[in-house]
């Protein structure tokens, strides 16, 4: 993916847009450092992608979810099985 500065960018920026319409995303850099990502609008919106909590409300966690099996588990330590 091309990496351009800040100032390459400002005098730059139809040339760049335009490429960015056609799908040639690009990084915007400031002393070396990535800043922001630009791609066109259909691409998409990354941040959208949620993984965490996807299935919130679908799985009941039972109350004594801590202790279930502990007797098998202390038995198990404890040399009793």
């Amino acid at each position: 993916m091309l990496t351009v500065n800040i100032h390459e960018a400002k005098t730059q920026l139809s040339r760049l847009v335009d490429q960015a319409s056609r799908g040639e995303s690009f990084i915007i850099a400031k002393a070396g450092r990535p800043m922001v990502k630009v791609l066109p609008l259909d691409a998409g919106d990354e941040s959208a992608v949620r993984r965490l909590g996807f299935m919130a409300g679908e799985i009941a966690v039972p109350d004594d979810f801590d202790h279930m099996g502990g007797e098998e588990v202390t038995a198990l330590f404890e040399g009793g099985a």
